[in-house]
């Protein structure tokens, strides 16, 4: 038995503006991984996992939890066959005005833009990025990207507006990329985990400690609500080490969450806060066998050098 757990996140399934990808290679990348896990661990529902190890006790060897973040429609039509042909358990986090509809998800309209791009420069902010190639779109896209991921949600959804009617035309329809209600629903309504994702996604140590109160308590009345079950499991938009504080994890608490995950890789063990739990994310075309194979025979010391170095060297930038 073991005290260490392997959390693993994905975002999308298919593709999609900012997680680009051939059309299928996302479902095949994802059957093979689930393989791999199958083949090479054991896969423990999140809330279950948590409650163990805050109680002391132990995990099956080479435990591994699965989660989800965001929202996106191929969940239910992608992700949840593909784990309930295995008997896997999956935690999905979603965020609750994304599926009241109320805003889109600005780091796909952001890239959407890009893909659309007819501009040959953009200039922003002080400084002239060349729009002209396919590789000089990528760099501004990513560029302008970190550089919003550095200011409130406001400011941030306002650029990316700005941004968008610069560079390309407006969108043309289609089919929606994110779950609303109904879809959150018959997710619900499979039995795997729900958690919160906050209200808009915003970078909460950006916030003020009112609005970052504001999207803790919000998100998780919202999806109980809406969902009717209980929803006290939270993942950090973005979640690396300065997008949540202390103070971030104290709101958390409060609001009624029992643990969080981040994007801060490594294994989780007794020794990690419930509210700041490492977590690898991937996207389906991630060697997740790799990964996961070394990372699972090594010690908690060792295992954490490993998972870093795996992250950085297989997860694409996104």
């Amino acid at each position: 038995m073991s005290r260490r757990l392997l959390v693993l996140g994905w975002h999308n399934i298919d593709p999609t503006p900012f997680y680009p990808a051939t059309p299928g290679a996302g479902r095949r990348g994802f059957e093979r991984q689930l393989a791999a896990i199958d083949r090479l661990g054991t896969v423990v529902p999140l809330s279950e996992a948590v409650d163990t190890l805050a109680a002391g006790g132990s995990l099956p060897p080479r435990a591994v939890a699965l989660t989800f973040d965001d929202g996106y429609a191929d969940w239910v039509d992608a992700a949840v066959p593909a784990l309930d042909r295995r008997g896997m358990h999956g935690t999905f986090f979603l965020v609750s005005d994304i599926v009241s509809g109320r805003i889109g998800a600005w780091w796909e309209e952001l890239a959407d833009a890009f893909a659309r791009c007819t501009a040959s420069e953009l200039a922003w902010a002080g400084r002239v990025h060349d729009l002209s190639t396919p590789v000089a779109r990528r760099a501004a896209q990513s560029a302008l990207k970190d550089e919003l991921k550095l200011v409130d949600r406001a400011t941030r959804v306002e650029a990316v507006g700005r941004i968008a009617e610069r560079i390309a035309p407006p969108p043309p329809e289609r089919p929606p990329m994110f779950l609303d209600w109904a879809g959150a629903k018959a997710l619900a309504a499979t039995g795997h985990g729900i958690g919160s994702h906050t209200v808009t996604h915003p970078i909460l140590a950006r916030e003020e400690t009112a609005t970052q109160r504001q999207e803790l308590e919000e998100s998780r009345r919202a999806l109980e609500a809406g969902l009717g079950q209980t929803v006290d499991l939270l993942a950090y938009p973005n979640g690396n080490a300065g997008d949540y504080d202390q103070r971030t994890m104290e709101l958390a608490h409060a609001a009624g969450y029992r643990a969080a995950v981040t994007t801060r890789p490594g294994l989780v063990g007794p020794q990690e806060p419930p509210l700041a739990m490492h977590r690898i994310v991937l996207t389906p075309l991630t060697d997740v066998g790799e990964l996961f194979g070394k990372v699972a025979r090594k010690s908690t010391g060792v295992a954490r050098k490993v998972a870093n170095r795996a992250f950085r060297t297989l997860t694409p930038t996104g």
